[in-house]
């Protein structure tokens, strides 16, 4: 049953997933008239909060884009390279491929969710070239999707937006709801079982997902052409320019220098953790990724050649992601984010409340998707609402954060960076987390109706 609801949704994105940009504006003419149909808002005061908005997502987007060419420097050297082969040489299936990629993916996502994205697509691509080597058949769009999963799952792990900033002195709503400690929140019984049951069980969802018709399988050589390129060891090679004896040749194949501005940046990510304790954000991330990887590649020209082949990825991330923060412009500006909050409180009841949040968080998330900006705007409607229908605060934050990283699995925004690494197309990959989002969905209704928080 699984498989089949995993081929129909395949189908369906397959004919009608659109390119990622084209979905970006479609969601961006559907605002704009949903506003001037449910806000006081006409036509070009609409235009005005698109334009208010759109550029507000620029050092976010640069931090995407740095986190995916750090990221895949960092992978493309022999240490990292070896180590992920070493997992990508496990498995001996297709099926057992997609349980793998997900089961890493999700656990990195724990940890923190931009960790989670570079490293699910990377053990995509690995795992799919390792059973290319090896002629064992993966069906590498599900491998690509098994490394989206993370983002299913970041919103209840260590990186998670809204119960980190209740659980902060002199948050913005600390004077209606207090200082929540994250033992409330990210380590009460409610997040405790959905963290276990993620972890196990969506990497074995992933598994049932894996075509058993062979003829079915989209092998990863279908999807890059340049699969011998990326099969080559590249660490060996040396350049005729490395030969030559020249004063800038020296300095490019410089050894020491690498190794003095690496360590520079180790003693500032030591000095980060002893100071501010284990607290992932994608700066650190970003910082460590970059340093690792110019040591790991030991000259600066490596170094400068991986960062270049690692950016032919970002192109997605630079057109699209200003269409989404002009998206949350026209949500936030208007009003019609608390608009369509407000139509599922209308309707709750203390039993209903915890669901429908979930249901309107994941509603807005394909709008707004942003797990912090999606709390600053919707955060202060369902606290309130929860205080009037005396439902708890932890249960009604976990219950927004499950339903802003459940619909990730429909929205192509942080598909992107995986999208660029992997070489695959959206439309390849969310088929199968549509299906994962609508089987999943069953067990995060049950879990917020009966477990406590």
């Amino acid at each position: 049953m699984v498989r089949r609801i995993g081929d129909y949704f395949s189908r369906w994105a397959d004919k009608y997933m659109p390119d990622p940009f084209l979905f970006a504006i479609l969601l961006t003419f559907l605002t704009l008239i949903l506003g001037v149909i449910f806000t006081d808002n006409g036509f070009f005061s609409m235009l005005k909060h698109w334009n208010k908005g759109f550029w507000t997502l620029l050092t976010f987007s640069m931090q995407m884009c740095l986190i995916l060419v750090t990221g895949y420097a960092l992978a493309t050297t022999k240490v990292v390279r070896r180590a992920i082969e070493a997992l990508a040489d496990i498995p001996k299936t297709g099926a057992g491929a997609a349980t793998l990629v997900a089961l890493v993916a999700i656990i990195a996502a724990y940890i923190n969710w931009g960790l989670g994205i570079i490293v699910g697509a990377l053990m995509a691509r690995q795992v799919a070239l390792r059973g290319y080597q090896k002629k064992v058949a993966m069906h590498y769009p599900l491998l690509g999707a098994a490394g989206y999963a993370g983002l299913a799952v970041w919103h209840g792990g260590f990186s998670a937006s809204a119960p980190l900033l209740v659980a902060t002195e002199g948050h913005f709503l600390a004077d209606k709801i207090g200082i929540i400690p994250v033992s409330q929140t990210l380590f009460s019984p409610l997040n405790i079982v959905v963290a276990v049951f993620l972890i196990i069980g969506l990497p074995f969802l992933f598994r049932f997902l894996n075509p058993l018709d062979t003829g079915e399988v989209v092998t990863i050589d279908k999807v890059l052409p340049n699969i011998d390129e990326l099969l080559a060891d590249q660490g060996e090679e040396e350049s005729e320019q490395k030969r030559r004896a020249t004063v800038a040749s020296k300095l490019e194949h410089s050894m020491i220098i690498s190794i003095i501005v690496g360590v520079m940046g180790l003693i500032i990510v030591v000095w980060y953790f002893a100071t501010s304790g284990f607290k992932l954000n994608l700066n650190i991330v970003n910082f460590t990724f970059m340093f690792v990887g110019i040591l790991l590649h030991r000259t600066p020209i490596n170094y400068v050649r991986a960062i270049a082949e690692g950016t032919r990825g970002c192109a997605g991330i630079i057109l699209q992601f200003p269409f989404y923060s002009g998206i949350m412009g026209m949500m936030k500006f208007s009003g019609l984010i608390v608009v369509i909050a407000g139509w599922f409180v209308a309707i709750s009841n203390q039993v209903t409340y915890p669901l429908l949040t979930f249901i309107s968080a994941g509603l807005v998330n394909i709008f707004v998707p942003s797990g912090g900006g999606q709390w600053a705007v919707q955060g202060p409607v369902v606290v309130e609402a929860a205080k009037t229908l005396g439902v708890s605060y932890p249960k009604t934050i976990m219950a927004l954060a499950y339903g802003d990283q459940w619909t990730n699995l429909f929205q192509p925004f942080w598909a992107l960076a995986l999208l660029g690494l992997t070489g695959l197309k959206a439309r390849q990959i969310m088929g199968y987390c549509m299906a994962v989002m609508f089987i999943g969905m069953v067990f995060f209704l049950l879990a917020l109706l009966f477990l406590p928080a």
